[in-house]
């Protein structure tokens, strides 16, 4: 049996290899959902971001979009599957889990999609759906961290070539530390911002309670 889907998983490798944006689209979507592609949609976004540098903006996103996706998927099963299978997939971290993401939310989903490996993402996933994260939340916070992904490696891909995966396996945490330092502060602005309310809301308010 395992012999088997690692054989339909070097078939289906091979077939989307070769389709482009296309390709790279359906790897991600595959990989965030019903299987697992360790990292070969991060090498197959490198490769042809090489190849043709001016379109790598548009791997990054059939990558971004093709994840996305997956993660709907996998976040409806969980609904569907509900709390029981969450820990059975969970195992022991499952009260830590629940307790992240519940306490969390939003910005719990999106610092575990952008944690690298071996952070266990898909469980934070099926714990969205299980524990009912409002899902404009979630496809939010996993938009915001796999754009931050993918157009990072795009660029990198450009920059360094061949290197640039060896070079983010090496730099790694400095890398994740930079990139939720960044969606930190551009949580937190974003929350000053729509707190701020505008005057004739307020009048309005006053109004109101008067």
């Amino acid at each position: 049996m395992a012999s088997t889907l690692i054989l339909v998983r070097k078939k289906i490798a091979a077939f989307a290899g070769g389709l482009g944006a296309t390709g790279l689209f359906t790897i991600s979507f595959l990989d965030s959902s019903v299987l697992s592609f360790p990292i070969l949609n991060d090498l197959l976004l490198i490769d042809l971001s090489i190849k043709h540098p001016a379109r790598m903006p548009f791997y990054a996103l059939s990558a971004t979009v093709g994840s996305v996706a997956g993660c709907v998927v996998l976040y409806f099963l969980a609904r569907k599957g509900g709390e029981a299978l969450f820990h059975q997939k969970a195992g022991g971290r499952a009260s830590v889990i629940r307790y992240w993401v519940e306490r969390n939310g939003f910005f719990g989903v999106l610092i575990a999609a952008l944690l690298p490996p071996p952070t266990p993402f898909k469980v934070f996933v099926f714990a969205a759906g299980v524990f009912e994260v409002p899902l404009a939340r979630f496809i939010s916070a996993i938009l915001l961290a796999r754009l931050f992904r993918y157009f990072g490696i795009g660029y990198l891909s450009i920059r360094y070539g061949p290197d640039a995966l060896p070079y983010l396996a090496h730099h790694k945490l400095h890398v994740t530390v930079l990139v939720i330092g960044l969606v930190t502060v551009s949580y937190m602005l974003s929350q000053i911002l729509l707190r701020k309310r505008h005057p004739e809301t307020l009048a309005a308010a006053k109004s109101d309670q008067v």
